[in-house]
């Protein structure tokens, strides 16, 4: 059997249009590059033929393609935890499952993970999302930035992991907020990333499901929980430097 080395996590939520493109542009890119990997979709609670379609492309792709339903939507970020706790891999990587994302875009800078632990993309043809989209963005970046003393370009992205330390996080966020939550987090324990540019596809069918006031009013909640843990609590108590066995950021520092 082939080494898995990396697992794509691939949230889906009715996206019969789409997830079977998704799926097959992801293992084709798997194929180009020479990687031992597999895709963990996670179901979150679709009503319409998500699962089944998924189903049916396992029984050609073997333990390639794995899913993992939720009985009820929990959301982007639960459907990202989950993934990890079922993934083999080493390393992961969220890919949704709308087909916006070209693979090879992240999965190209996989070398960097022998220098660092997290590779983290940032989109530069962002003339390709509304002007509302790109506003919206900004903001976000500006107070996370400003927040947090940080200098990222972009933190909602396919972002690549080692998983371990991920695993290492006492605290998980399942809003919208999760990505930054878990680079502001371990950022500040000193595990060394990689910002790279990205180019980010067209969506070619549904909407995007992150602009809601639910997802506003979660984001805020732990945006909060963060500013809380970082200044005056569990992560300002942490020891910095102190890094899982198997990081890279340990043999550098």
């Amino acid at each position: 059997e082939r080494n898995i080395f990396l697992s794509i996590i691939m949230p889906a939520l009715n996206e019969e249009t789409n997830i079977l493109s998704a799926i097959n542009n992801t293992l084709r890119t798997f194929d180009d590059f020479g990687i031992g990997a597999e895709i963990v979709v996670v179901n979150d609670g679709s009503t319409d033929c998500t699962a089944a379609l998924v189903e049916g492309l396992i029984s050609k792709e073997g333990r390639r393609v794995r899913l993992v339903n939720h009985e009820f939507p929990r959301g982007y970020g639960a459907s990202f935890w989950d993934g990890v706790d079922n993934a083999i891999g080493q390393v992961v990587c969220v890919l949704p499952g709308d087909n916006e994302n070209d693979p090879g875009e992240i999965l190209r800078y996989l070398k960097l993970l022998d220098d660092t632990d997290i590779v983290v993309p940032f989109v530069y043809n962002k003339h390709v999302r509304s002007f509302f989209r790109k506003a919206l963005s900004r903001i976000y970046l500006n107070i996370i930035n400003l927040t947090f003393g940080t200098h990222f370009n972009y933190t909602n992205g396919t972002a690549l992991y080692r998983k371990s330390i991920l695993k290492g996080l006492d605290y998980r966020s399942y809003s919208f907020f999760f990505q930054a939550d878990i680079l502001i987090r371990l950022v500040k324990r000193g595990y060394l990333f990689a910002e790279v540019p990205y180019r980010l596809g067209t969506r070619k069918a549904s909407g995007s499901k992150a602009v809601t006031f639910s997802n506003f009013l979660h984001i805020v909640k732990d945006y909060i929980i963060l500013v809380k843990d970082i200044y005056i609590g569990r992560e300002r108590k942490l020891k910095q430097n102190k890094f899982t066995s198997d990081s890279v950021s340990i043999e550098r520092y």
